[in-house]
């Protein structure tokens, strides 16, 4: 009884010595678990920033709308501007007149989207207010230097480089401080701010056409100048909400992954919208440059030709507030859809153009056609907000305008030179409704190519999640079969 008693302690005592060997393991792996897990409830993860859907955001709002006004408003009245320049350079003797002054308006328009994707690198690092207040200042500068130019060749480099470039230096930051303070609003928002180039577009080539006649092309010019220091001001309002993402490294240095964003360029949506809609666009600004003086040409001097012009305006002012509140209820990617209908009418229309063989006709193409550049341009943004998000969103937006400015600086002297030599602007207008059609048809893609994407991260979110469960099991097998080992060897 006394060994059996005996052996019977030790054996309870190695299994004690065995199981308390195992226990504080055991305890230590939960204890361990417990803590990593108590450390990850009690870290309060980042808060997610707040859009405050209004507040100083429509003071914001409105700024952005006045920097839409007075940059595309200008932009798109060059029409009225390139009758003057016409009779202030040159003569009706010299043939390629009409080629060599449509460089002026399309090298200006071609610029502030060339500048974009550097644009879009300043304002990562600097900010949306100081890169706007420096645009704007840097665009007055360029157009009180035009009023003083008295060649064709100065006009260039004045009015078609420094003032194009201080407007994109000032336009793009209007699009991307409307993400600090709106989200759910956003495609409302940017149809109201693109909406102001709308209204410009209606008054300016009136009162432009007044200033000519009354005060001559320097002195116009320089009543201009009014609109770009009141951008001035306006840009000071442009507070950014959302935190900063840090653009300094250890060493002090910038770090080029945040100078040149590559995310961008990883969504197979974007590339195609990237390159689809720079495709569309070598026809886009012909009607801007020379409807005007194709209008004069066909139906004489005196015909009210600033109509058409109106007409634009008022109905792509229309089209941004309608398309722009639309494309809030359309679901991600298919936004796209808007932009592809758009490209198609336009491109309809230019060919219309040369058709129209009474006034009233070119009023309804007019009517039609700015309906439908409302719509294009107010969803820019919502859609690279959706292809990017919001983080990469202000480099996506200035690569995008930035390869929109190869066709918008092509499209006019190449209307321009088949007018000089072709002696009309019939061929230019079929040539120039093409583009936006078959652009157009390439931005169909995008939505499919998103829906596939969508539906390969879910499998693959699926495969990780089994992986996971399986692992586990796996674990608690083991685990099993360890207490199993000790309670054989106690035994």
């Amino acid at each position: 009884m006394t060994a059996e008693s005996s052996m019977t302690e030790a054996g309870s005592k190695a299994a004690g010595d065995v199981l308390s060997k195992q226990e504080p393991e055991e305890e230590r792996q939960e204890n361990g678990e417990y803590k990593v897990e108590l450390a990850e409830k009690s870290s309060p993860p980042a808060a997610e920033f707040v859009h405050p859907e209004g507040g100083w955001g429509w003071v914001v709002m409105l700024a952005s709308m006045w920097c839409n006004g007075s940059v595309f408003g200008i932009q798109n009245s060059f029409g009225v501007l390139f009758i003057s320049l016409l009779q202030e350079f040159g003569s009706e003797e010299d043939k390629d007149l009409r080629f060599r002054t449509s460089w002026v308006g399309s090298l200006s328009m071609g610029m502030i989207f060339f500048c974009s994707p550097i644009v879009s690198i300043f304002t990562d690092i600097f900010g949306c207010r100081i890169t706007a207040v420096g645009g704007a200042a840097v665009a007055l500068i360029g157009l009180m230097a035009s009023s003083f130019v008295k060649t064709l060749g100065v006009m260039y480099f004045t009015y078609g480089i420094v003032f194009a470039c201080g407007c994109s230096f000032a336009y793009q930051p209007s699009l991307v401080i409307l993400g600090h303070y709106f989200k759910k609003r956003l495609g409302l928002v940017n149809g109201i701010v693109t909406a102001g180039s709308g209204i410009f577009t209606i008054t300016l080539p009136f009162c432009m056409s007044t200033m000519l006649e009354k005060l001559g092309l320097q002195n116009t010019l320089r009543v201009l100048c009014i609109l770009m220091f009141v951008l001035i001001l306006a840009s000071f309002t442009y507070k950014p909400l959302l935190p900063a993402n840090p653009t300094e490294s250890q060493t002090g240095k910038f770090s080029l992954s945040r100078i040149f964003n590559k995310n961008i360029w990883k969504s197979v949506g974007y590339r195609i919208w990237a390159f689809g809609i720079p495709a569309a666009l070598y026809g886009y600004f012909v009607p801007y440059v020379h409807l005007m003086n194709h209008v004069q040409e066909r139906f004489g001097e005196d015909t009210n030709k600033e109509i058409l012009l109106l007409c634009i305006g008022i109905t792509s002012c229309l089209g941004r507030f309608i398309f722009g509140s639309v494309a809030d209820f359309v679901k991600g990617s298919k936004k796209v859809y808007l932009q592809v209908i758009s490209f198609l009418i336009i491109g309809v229309m230019s060919m219309m153009i040369p058709v129209c063989q009474i006034f009233g006709g070119l009023i309804a193409v007019c009517l039609l056609m700015g309906l439908f550049d409302g719509c294009f341009i107010c969803i820019m943004a919502p859609i690279a907000f959706e292809l990017v998000g919001a983080k990469d969103v202000s480099q996506a937006i200035g690569f995008l305008l930035g390869l929109m400015s190869v066709p918008m600086v092509a499209g006019p002297p190449i209307a321009g030179f088949l007018r000089d030599k072709l002696g009309s602007y019939d061929v230019a207008f079929y040539l120039a409704g093409i583009p936006p059609i078959i652009g157009g048809l390439v931005l169909c893609l995008i939505p499919w190519v998103e829906a596939r994407n969508k539906r390969k991260q879910k499998e693959e979110g699926l495969s990780k999640e089994q992986g996971v469960s399986q692992k586990m099991i796996e674990d608690e097998k083991h685990q099993e079969e360890a207490k199993n080992k000790i309670g054989d060897s106690v035994l």
